[in-house]
């Protein structure tokens, strides 16, 4: 088959220069871990041609469009409670379980929704006699 037009060199460059954009974007949000890996992404390049009366003479509209794949959503549980005026009000679960306190990376005791528990002052100080 005859070649019509240098693809590399057709419109001054700008048909591979837009292409190359197009595949990097696309590159681009296969390295990135927080897509799925297993979809696929799309490079489409439309060359629009439309003709003078004469049919002698086209002018031509290169597009291109990637189409990437978004980000994987990130999931996360809310405790549902009520404030003290009756209003309906969340906060994120940090402990994994709801009213369990759990200790922190840096051994800090913290309540279910990650804030720090009050130090705890002992009941009854003195000691007991045992037999």
């Amino acid at each position: 088959m005859k070649q019509i037009i240098d693809l590399n060199a057709f419109a001054g460059g700008a048909l591979a220069e837009k292409v190359n954009i197009e595949l990097q974007k696309a590159l681009d949000n296969i390295a990135d871990p927080n897509t799925d890996h297993k979809k696929a992404r799309k490079v489409a390049v439309t060359i629009t041609l439309k003709a003078n009366e004469k049919r002698n003479l086209a002018n031509v509209i290169i597009d291109t469009k990637s189409t990437l794949v978004p980000a994987v959503g990130v999931e996360t549980e809310l405790i549902i409670d009520y404030t003290p005026d009756g209003s309906v009000t969340g906060a994120e679960l940090k402990s994994g379980i709801p009213g369990q306190a759990f200790i922190s990376d840096n051994g800090e005791i913290l309540d279910d929704k990650g804030q720090p528990l009050p130090a705890e002052e002992p009941t009854n100080k003195k000691v007991v006699q045992f037999k």
